[in-house]
């Protein structure tokens, strides 16, 4: 058995293990508690009016811009005086928002115990820019905690983290509560379903239970595009996982990042063809501070020029092959 799967099969334990206490939120309880400080008041409300369609179509895709960094990333670790990167360099510690149920972008490896994942690295270099005298031990710099889907956009509003990166989507509507970076990578909303199922395709999801995450773009994609389908909504991505172990629905939508997870972590699924949308990620940044969106974006900048992301991309996809990250675009 190679390390991947081992890998594979340690977490997929582990996530069962605290999966079947309960119904659903034992998984998602069992994260939450594993990180530093975890607990989220989830009291700003997100925006809940649609954009219009010409609004939408800004943030489609690759269409999607952001601020331009203002200066070049600073190596000597001073920054800019007044600005929120000196704010959170005073206070020394980066407080940052993550999954850890999500193998390649967000998890917590089961062999070493340390946060693992593309996501976590991305915050990893930012906290890196602020503190590159302390880049070998830059996780004594970094508070993380643990958010569900439906926390992210709030967490932000908040100021409960400073920044978010948990494989979220760029919408227009999450773009009037909070600032993002430019795109780091585009996943695709897709279906998964038991190996021995007789789902074949999205046609075949009509009056059939399928599971996603409260407040996600897989949710309103699945029920603007699939209206047929009878949707299950939970907290925890690894929720949906344990649902569709326990037979309690016929599928899992979500985008492919973590489809791709669940069927590593679990060889008795497969995943459909079908791909119901775009899911471009982007790093979300409260909107009272877009000098720290800028500074968020040349780390990005940096990591695209000297070949670092995509070095991720083959580290965390396990590739030779990745794919070039999305074009960075820019408003200003």
């Amino acid at each position: 058995m190679n390390a991947a799967r081992r890998l594979a099969l340690a977490i997929v334990v582990g996530i069962v293990g605290v999966g079947c206490g309960s119904r659903f939120d034992a998984a998602s309880d069992g994260a939450r508690h594993a990180l530093r400080d975890p607990s989220i008041a989830a009291t700003a409300a997100p925006t809940t009016a649609e954009c219009t369609p010409a609004e939408r179509a800004a943030f489609d895709g690759p269409n999607f811009a952001s601020l331009r960094p203002s200066a070049p990333t600073p190596t000597n670790g001073v920054m800019t005086a007044g600005s929120f990167m000196e704010q959170i360099q005073q206070r020394g510690r980066l407080v940052v928002g993550v999954d850890q149920n999500t193998l390649q972008f967000g998890y917590r490896n089961p062999i070493t115990g340390a946060l693992d994942g593309l996501d976590i690295e991305l915050l990893r270099e930012v906290a890196r820019s602020i503190w590159p005298e302390d880049a070998a031990h830059i996780d004594d710099r970094i508070t993380f905690k643990a958010v569900t889907t439906a926390e992210r956009i709030p967490a932000v509003m908040n100021g409960d983290v400073d920044i978010v990166a948990s494989l979220l989507t760029v919408t227009c509507e999450r773009a009037r509560d909070v600032s993002f970076s430019n795109l780091y990578y585009l996943a695709h909303q897709r279906f998964l379903v038991r190996r021995d199922s007789p789902i074949a395709s999205a046609a075949d999801l009509a009056h059939k239970r399928v599971c996603a995450t409260q407040g996600s773009t897989s949710l309103a994609n699945l029920q603007r595009d699939v209206p047929t389908a009878e949707p299950v909504t939970v907290d925890a991505r690894t929720d949906c996982l344990v649902a569709l172990q326990q037979n309690t629905v016929d599928a899992i939508t979500a985008d492919d990042t973590i489809l791709v997870s669940f069927e590593a972590q679990d060889p008795k699924t497969k995943i459909l063809p079908d791909v119901l949308s775009d899911e471009p990620y982007a790093i979300a940044v409260n909107a009272a501070h877009p000098e720290f969106v800028r500074f968020t974006n040349g780390v990005l900048e940096d990591m695209r020029r000297d070949g670092r992301l995509r070095g991720l991309y083959a580290r965390f996809l396990r590739t030779n092959d990745p794919p070039p990250p999305p074009e960075p675009r820019y408003v200003d």
